[in-house]
């Protein structure tokens, strides 16, 4: 276990809390009284700065400002003034990220370009295969399934442990693009991005990659690995808020000579306001802007991701990371030591390199009401089928003593078996 004196005992929690340099980041949340929340991998908490900023849009640069504030509040350079801030936290440089859209259209955009770059230079047309994980987030299979039907090429799914047979012989020959997601949204195994990267270019092809479950939780270094494009979302550890705009990365050297990106919306055009019939993309990254964006929601990400950078006055992602690795070590053995016989399995890595911010247990009977008789006691996690307990750890507002009190609070559950009771087990419509 790392970082964590032994024996565990609630009061070794308090003195890591007490020696913690993150812990005055967590008062920059509005965190509801009573709850411990372990699932700002799935929703970030609410910021303080957030409601009044909104507010300040809502109120002075809309209701009083009007249109002008497309102009004077600087509303037009939003998706580029937040994306400069998101470069920050993945290794990009100043003008390479735009803050737009959804993870989903986004990736669309990306793996249109991708695809159409193989096109071009695999003039044999022996390059038509995309590979990802059988068990990425569904969003991005199901993007890559349309984009693969639409333009001849084949999406094949391959299990964590058979990528690396994709990129060499003969279906490294077939390879176009290898597309993943850095952290699994289900177990939080993390791929080593460098190493991937480096293997699926001597292979011949390009790499995209879902930052989701990364940006704001781990070290990212896009620019240092090489890869080619990325995506991810707003609203897990960056705190945008629910349906924040996501984000998308292009590596230079795609900037010079990709072709269009299919979405060609007037934002995306190197002059919008001339009004001319034909289009004309904008240089860099902002030709992968699409239409209007929204200075509400985009006014709410830069708060959350202020929240993150924050942290670059108390040892930057750094100790971002460490401590993200002590919190999930600690999880990890307060389960292991105290719920053992209850039929709780670890199913994320316990090497910290092949580990994001979160930890996911494995029950093969209840599941889902031990998350839901949690989430009862103020305990907020996420249920993830089949039969996954998700917990997602963020260092900026979250506490070893919370860590503490969860498993405590799980403890009871399991002994006690409240999480047999009928309420716990009517399933919602979202787990």
């Amino acid at each position: 276990m790392t970082l964590i004196p032994t024996p565990i005992t609630r009061d070794t929690c308090a003195a890591l809390d007490a020696d913690d340099a993150l812990a005055p980041l967590r008062e920059q949340f509005d965190l509801p009284p009573g709850v411990i929340y372990l699932d700002g991998n799935s929703l970030g908490v609410l910021p303080r700065a957030t409601a009044s900023r909104v507010q300040d849009v809502i109120r002075h640069e809309w209701g009083r400002d009007l249109i002008r504030s497309w102009n004077t509040a600087g509303w037009l350079d939003y998706p580029q003034r937040v994306g400069d801030k998101i470069a920050r936290l993945i290794g990009a440089a100043p003008g390479e990220v735009v803050a737009a859209d959804s993870t989903s259209v986004n990736l669309y955009k990306v793996l249109s370009v991708a695809l159409a770059s193989v096109r071009a230079r695999d003039l044999d047309g022996r390059r038509r295969v995309i590979v990802s994980e059988r068990n990425n987030f569904p969003t991005d299979l199901y993007i890559a399934e349309s984009l693969a039907r639409q333009h001849g090429f084949t999406l094949r799914l391959v299990e964590f442990d058979e990528i690396a047979a994709q990129l060499t012989g003969a279906a490294g020959d077939e390879l176009a693009v290898l597309m993943l997601t850095h952290v699994h949204y289900r177990t939080g195994r993390m791929h080593p991005m460098a190493e991937v990267t480096a293997a699926a270019h001597a292979a011949g092809a390009l790499m995209v990659w879902d930052l989701a479950h990364s940006a704001g939780a781990v070290p990212v270094d896009l620019n240092g690995c090489d890869a080619d494009f990325a995506v991810g979302c707003g609203y897990k550890y960056l705190n945008g808020g629910p349906g924040s705009p996501a984000f998308l990365w292009v590596h230079p050297r795609h900037l010079a000579q990709a072709p269009w990106q299919p979405l060609s919306g007037w934002m995306g055009h190197a002059a919008p306001f001339e009004f001319t019939p034909g289009y004309r993309p904008a240089a860099g990254v902002t030709g992968f802007l699409c239409g209007t964006p929204s200075a509400i929601a985009l006014a709410a990400l830069e708060c959350g991701v202020d929240t993150v950078l924050a942290a670059e006055a108390h040892g930057g992602m750094a100790a971002v990371r460490g401590k993200s690795l002590a919190l999930t070590d600690l999880f990890g053995a307060l389960v292991a030591q105290r719920c053992a016989g209850h039929g709780l399995t670890l199913h994320t890595p316990t090497d910290t390199a092949q580990r994001g911010s979160q930890v996911s247990l494995y029950r093969e009977e209840g599941a889902y009401p031990i998350v839901q008789a949690l989430i009862a006691r103020g305990v907020i996690g996420d249920y993830r089928a089949p039969g996954i307990l998700r917990f997602g750890f963020t260092p900026l507002y979250l506490r070893f003593v919370d860590v503490w009190d969860a498993v405590e609070h799980l403890v009871q559950v399991l002994q006690t078996g409240e999480w047999r009771e009928e309420r716990f087990n009517q399933r919602a419509a979202v787990t």
